[in-house]
């Protein structure tokens, strides 16, 4: 008989976060036979760790090894070299029925729902539990609880073809929360859903890491999923990790060119076209240099350009630029042009007043 399943009443008043990661990835490797006889690989020395209570995004394009990388985790692919910890357990090296027990603390969402279409809301919520053995009374409140948490209490009886794509999902948060697990798995769960339904979905993500302190591992190729819900986040490429960190730092100061290219034009990071086909590397006397500056955190509204004519009489043309909030932290963006007389000393004051600057190039 498995002991009752309590939601919220034994849930700690004061969070202590334990100093080893919840899930760990160690020199990860995993190679599948090519269709010529030769392996293919899918990931490469992979180091990962996800600590407990927090939401780690892990953001690549189609191809790169995102969902190899989480079939791992939950132990449905075994790795071709390394270890894969999970609440201090090596998924890879457990016996399957170990691997059966491991996997009840270990929740999953899918892009495309995964619903069984003869059962109910509340029927698809209880199928966990059913295979776990708990009996009908547990089951019974244990799903009122978690149709309450996800707002679906009136559509229990209601079947997957008589849901929306945004009803589906919640059904399926609440399936994976059955078993109380301490890590949720996304793998691209918002990629079906139009924005406002996954503004939605990434809310009930937030609310859920917020009160459960469950860990969440989302697997997304869009940057504005990353950026509204996720606290880290590594970027994969070619199965492997090629950038990672916190969320702002990685948005607002990217290394990689991957990543630059993920971002494409958040908080106006891409050019006009107008300014784009006149850009050039070489400087003419007559020319302006163009400075794409950005502004992080305090600095985010300050009133530079103003201050700059003010202070040193230099008049910036501002050529695009967007404010936006990442990881609830305020960044912004501006590219603008100044004489290229003036560009040393321009440089210098955004220095000083401690914003980013980045030469992009100069324009007739």
């Amino acid at each position: 008989m498995n002991a009752p399943l309590g939601y919220f009443g034994d849930q700690p008043t004061q969070r202590l976060i334990p100093a080893e990661p919840i899930v760990r990835l160690e020199k990860i490797s995993k190679t599948f036979p090519g269709r010529d006889g030769q392996p293919v690989t899918a990931l490469q020395e992979i180091d990962l760790a996800v600590p407990q209570g927090s939401i780690l995004g892990v953001i690549g394009r189609s191809g790169a090894g995102k969902s190899t990388l989480i079939r791992l985790v939950n132990g449905l692919e075994k790795p071709s070299s390394g270890k894969v910890i999970v609440d201090g357990a090596n998924i890879a090296a457990l016996p399957e029925s170990a691997l059966r027990h491991a996997r009840r603390s270990i929740g999953m969402i899918f892009q495309h729902f995964n619903l069984l279409s003869s059962r109910t809301a509340a029927e698809n919520i209880a199928l966990p539990l059913e295979v776990a053995g708990y009996d009908k009374a547990e089951i019974r409140a244990r799903v009122e609880e978690l149709l309450a948490l996800v707002g679906l209490t009136d559509k229990r009886n209601r079947y997957p073809s008589e849901l929306s794509g945004g009803q589906k999902q919640r059904v399926g948060i609440a399936r994976a929360l059955a078993t109380k697990p301490k890590v949720l798995l996304s793998d691209e769960a918002t990629s079906a859903l139009d924005p406002e339904t996954t503004r939605s979905i990434l809310d009930l993500l937030a609310k859920i890491n917020d009160e459960l302190n469950l860990t969440i591992l989302l697997i997304t190729h869009e940057m504005a999923v990353i950026r509204n819900i996720a606290r880290e986040v590594a970027v994969i490429e070619g199965g492997r990790i090629v950038e990672q960190g916190d969320v702002f730092e990685v948005f607002t100061r990217p290394q990689h060119e991957v990543t630059r290219s993920f971002l494409g034009d958040e908080a106006g990071r891409v050019l006009p076209p107008y300014v784009q086909n006149r850009l050039t590397q070489e400087a003419t006397p007559n020319s302006q240099t163009v400075i794409r500056i950005g502004f992080r955190g305090p600095h985010a509204t300050d009133p530079v350009l103003a201050r700059l004519a003010r202070e040193q009489g230099i008049e910036a043309n501002i050529l695009s630029g967007a404010v936006d909030e990442i990881a609830g932290r305020p960044f912004g963006t501006l590219v603008v042009g100044v004489p290229e007389s003036a560009s040393l000393k321009t440089l210098e004051f955004l220095k000083q007043h401690g914003l980013d600057t980045e030469v992009l190039g100069h324009v007739a």
